[in-house]
This record gives C-alpha cells, sequence and structure tokens, in this order.
C-alpha cells in the first residue's frame, strides 16, 4: 500500500496563510462572532470543553515507535484508525475555509522543529501564532514542515468507550508526523500536542523535555519552577526582577536551558494587576482571553468562575516586559519543584538531595481542593509523574534518568515549595501568601537559605530553614501552625503514605 501524503491544504477553496496579528484579530471579530475586550483582547469561549480532554488523546501504535512508548500512561489507536482519521481530515480541509499558521517549537535552533497548523478559525490561529515562535519572513519563505497538526473543532469523533459516549479525539502519529485534534474547541490542545511531540523527539537527542517555566536573574543564574496546574509556575516565574525565560515548556541540552514556545498561556481565575502586574498587563490587543466573562462595559471579571475556573490567557512572551529573547538561557543553578498541597502539611520551602529529587519528581505531586471538580468533597492527592505525565510518551525513568544526569552534572540545587496551605487543610487552614512564597523563592535564589540553618522533617526527611527574610518563623515549620499538632502528625503520616505508595509504581 502506497505511503499516504502528509496533510495538507493545497486544494482548500479558500486559504488564509500566516496572517499578520492584527488581520487575525480582525477576523475572529468578522468570521466568529466574538468581541474584543476592553483591554483589546480577543475573547473566545470553547463550549463544552473548557480545558483538555486526556481521556481522549491516543497514540498511534506503530512498529517503529511502539518499543519506546510508556503504554502504562497513554492509550493506543490502531494505525487503521488513523488512516481513517487522517482520509476524513483532509476530505475536511479540501473542501474548507481554513487558516494555516508555520512556526517553530525550540527556541534553540539545533534542537527546533517545523510545525504547520491547519485549524477552521481566526481564533485557534490567533492562538497558536503567538503561543509557538513565530520565524521571520525569510525563514518563512522555504518553509517545509516536519510536523503537521490539523485542528478540527467542527468535527465529532463519536464512538463509545467503556460504555461512555465520546466525541473528541487527539491522535498522534510520530512515524507520520501527524496530530488530528476533532470535536473540542479548547485551543490549548495543540499546544500540548505540540510538546507531546517535544517530549517524544528530544530524550532520543539527550535533551531533557521539561513541564517547567525557567527564568534568568541579572548575574545570569536560571532558574526552573516544575508544576502541575494551578501550583504558581506562571506567576512565580513572572517576576519583574528577573527576565522570563519561558513559563511552560523547555529543554535542557548541553548547551542550556531553552523555551519551547513563543508565548504564555496564563490562569486568570482571581488575576489582579496588583497581585501578578506582569501578567496583567501582557492581557492586551494580540492576546486570547478564553472563557473569561465580561462586564457590560466589557472589562474581564476575572473573578468570575462560572464558565470554568480554568479562566486561560494566551499572549506573546514579548508582552512581558522582561522576556528574554530569544528564549534561552544557561544551565539552571536552582530547580524548584512546585506544588499546592491541601492537606496543609509540606513545609513551604525545603531543600532536596539528589535522591529527594527523584523521588519528589517521579511522583509529581499536588492536590485538587472542594469545587474544582464533580464529586470533590475534601483534598485529594494528585500524582502526575514529572510533574507532567499527560504529556510524557517515554517511560517516567528515562525522563528521571535525564534529569538526574543533568542536576548532577551542572550542582543545581532542588527546592520543593509548598504554595498550598498552612494551619490546617483546606477549609481550615489558609493558602499561604504569595508575598511569602515570592520571598523565599528570592531567598532561595539568591544564596541567603544556604547560610541559614536547616532542620529536618521528622516524617518527610526534608531540611527546613529556620528563619527566612521577610517570612514568619513559625511559617516555614508546618506543625508549628496548627492548633492541634496531634492532628498534624496524623496529617502528615498520611500524605508520607501515599507518597510512598505511588512511588513504588516506578521502582520496577
Amino acid at each position: 500500500m502506497p505511503q499516504r501524503r502528509q496533510l495538507h491544504a493545497n486544494l482548500a477553496p479558500n486559504i488564509h496563510r500566516n496572517l499578520p496579528t492584527a488581520e487575525l484579530a480582525e477576523l475572529c471579530i468578522q468570521k466568529g462572532s466574538r468581541l474584543f475586550a476592553s483591554n483589546g483582547a480577543v475573547v473566545a469561549y470553547t463550549g463544552k470543553y473548557t480545558g483538555r480532554t486526556p481521556k481522549d488523546k491516543r497514540i498511534v501504535d506503530e512498529p517503529g515507535t511502539t518499543e519506546q512508548i510508556w503504554w502504562d500512561g497513554n492509550a493506543s489507536i490502531d494505525p487503521a484508525e488513523f488512516d481513517a482519521l487522517h482520509d476524513r481530515a483532509q476530505d475536511v480541509i479540501d473542501r474548507s475555509e481554513v487558516f494555516i499558521i508555520d512556526a517553530f517549537a525550540g527556541a534553540d535552533p539545533n534542537h527546533r522543529i517545523k510545525v504547520r497548523v491547519i485549524v477552521q478559525s481566526a481564533y485557534h490561529a490567533l492562538f497558536i501564532k503567538q503561543l509557538l515562535i513565530r520565524p521571520n519572513r525569510d525563514e518563512l519563505l522555504d518553509f517545509e514542515p516536519d510536523w503537521v497538526v490539523v485542528d478540527l473543532p467542527s468535527e465529532t469523533y463519536d464512538r463509545e468507550e467503556n460504555g461512555e459516549q465520546r466525541d473528541a479525539i487527539i491522535a498522534l502519529s510520530f512515524e507520520r508526523r501527524e496530530v488530528i485534534i476533532m470535536g473540542t474547541k479548547y485551543a490549548g490542545e495543540m499546544k500540548k500536542s505540540v510538546f507531546s511531540v517535544m517530549n517524544f523527539l528530544l530524550p532520543n537527542k539527550g535533551v531533557m523535555p521539561m513541564h517547567c517555566s525557567a527564568n534568568v536573574g541579572a548575574n545570569g543564574d536560571v532558574a526552573l519552577f516544575f508544576g502541575l496546574s494551578g501550583t504558581g509556575k506562571t506567576t512565580l516565574s513572572a517576576d519583574p526582577e528577573r527576565g522570563l525565560i519561558g513559563d511552560d515548556e523547555h529543554g535542557w541540552s548541553d548547551e542550556g536551558v531553552f523555551n519551547f514556545e513563543g508565548g504564555c498561556y496564563a490562569k486568570c481565575i482571581k488575576l489582579t494587576r496588583d497581585g501578578e502586574p506582569e501578567i496583567f498587563d501582557a492581557i492586551r490587543f494580540g492576546a486570547v482571553l478564553e472563557n473569561v466573562a465580561l462586564n457590560p462595559d466589557r472589562t474581564p471579571d476575572y473573578f468570575d468562575g462560572s464558565i470554568t475556573e480554568n479562566t486561560r490567557c494566551a499572549y506573546p512572551i514579548d508582552h512581558i516586559r522582561n522576556a528574554v529573547l530569544p528564549s534561552v538561557g544557561g544551565h539552571p543553578d536552582n530547580v524548584i519543584f512546585l506544588t499546592a498541597d491541601a492537606y496543609g502539611v509540606l513545609p513551604p520551602i525545603s531543600r532536596l538531595t539528589p535522591e529527594q529529587a527523584m523521588y519528589h519528581f517521579l511522583n509529581g505531586y499536588t492536590a485538587k481542593v472542594a469545587g474544582t471538580e464533580a464529586g470533590v468533597k475534601e483534598p485529594q492527592a494528585t500524582f502526575s509523574t514529572c510533574f507532567g505525565a499527560p504529556f510524557m510518551v517515554h517511560k517516567p525513568k528515562v525522563y528521571a534518568e535525564l534529569l538526574a544526569k543533568q542536576l548532577k552534572k551542572h550542582k543545581s540545587r532542588v527546592w520543593l515549595v509548598n504554595t498550598g496551605w498552612s494551619g490546617g487543610p483546606y477549609g481550615i487552614g489558609h493558602r499561604i501568601d504569595l508575598k511569602y512564597t515570592r520571598a523565599m523563592i528570592r531567598a532561595a535564589l539568591s544564596g541567603k537559605l544556604d547560610k541559614v540553618e536547616m532542620r529536618e522533617d521528622p516524617i518527610f526527611g526534608l531540611s527546613v530553614p529556620v528563619s527566612c527574610p521577610g517570612v514568619p518563623s513559625d511559617l516555614l515549620m508546618p506543625k508549628e501552625t496548627w492548633s492541634k499538632p496531634q492532628d498534624y502528625d496524623a496529617q502528615a503520616q498520611k500524605l508520607k503514605a501515599m507518597f510512598d505508595a505511588n512511588y513504588e509504581k516506578y521502582q520496577q
């Protein structure tokens, strides 16, 4: 059987190719019945799916790559089924108006890929143009894609799986170098599909792909911030005193750290200028607000979570005043693992040994709180290995060994930072104040915490500073913030047991 040609838009009746930002923004309003917010951002609503739908992600089980895939963490799709998807997608493109965005993934030219994204709406075109790296005019002249991503929200992929009706699909073929997305308007699926591609390709070159943000100080010291959604990756890396390399996806090569993207994708819920001025001011013309309610005067209501708590904004990284361009840096001096512990027992900051770093990296812990999902009535531990299980294509051990090698080679310090609760679990205690978290991180990055006494946490074995400039001392020792120390002990032992049970899964 002759191999199918890579998906293309050569026969589409109406093609909009690499339009400038202003024209795409205008077409969002004209063709999509969308609105401009008062700050100039395009406002889009994604309908049924207001976040990623990981149940619908599939990797094609192909002979040349199947041995490399972590099938315990990824669902498969048969090559013949993907071929049918390919043919259906090509048929839709051939009779549709489409938008094409050509872009790079990877700020380091030695490790970048060329991506062609074919979409049905100006909104998705504007989104991915701002999120990936924008080639210059000369680079577009002879642009031949390594990968093609096709995003068709109008096409559902109806089926029944495990007694449940499903209508979306995100399918990746590493041999065909294609991604096909159907049935969801949530634009973040495109961005994360490209991340999954990089997570597959780079380890084979000895490069560590990371679900983290990164920034750099005035003296060139680089910091990485790993963490799951809601733990503070974007917020804490957008520091006016440090240059922003990127907010979400990076690689760590022999030359240093590099961003995969050319934009940021920030959560907007409860956003204020006082709390996060860099992000607040980045939301302007050229940005896309997703699922954010508007007041009658079209000012965004960032405190309205009636559509979803996962309100978002996509904007090019140069909307951040102190963005580093090109988005590359040296080897990190500090690596920070972020967790939002809703049980209220982890120290707000602690230093990890190399062994502890691997333990917490493989666990990838945070916690859900009541109200975030139906049926969640009390804190629930969430373990997402490597702080990004849905995007990890190889087995977790592959990424852990790459990280361990880099940490050892470059003598990077590793910190565990809890941005969650203190004084008790969610509902009893209180969220750790952002100003204190910032103060602790600045002290760690500046080396000030290297000079203070450390105390070992008796349950988790973590090295906890007894003092930190600008932070109340009792906050540093979680047990001292609880009204009943015995309740703290019980809660901490419970969480430690969950840690150990989860870690055992990766010791094979």
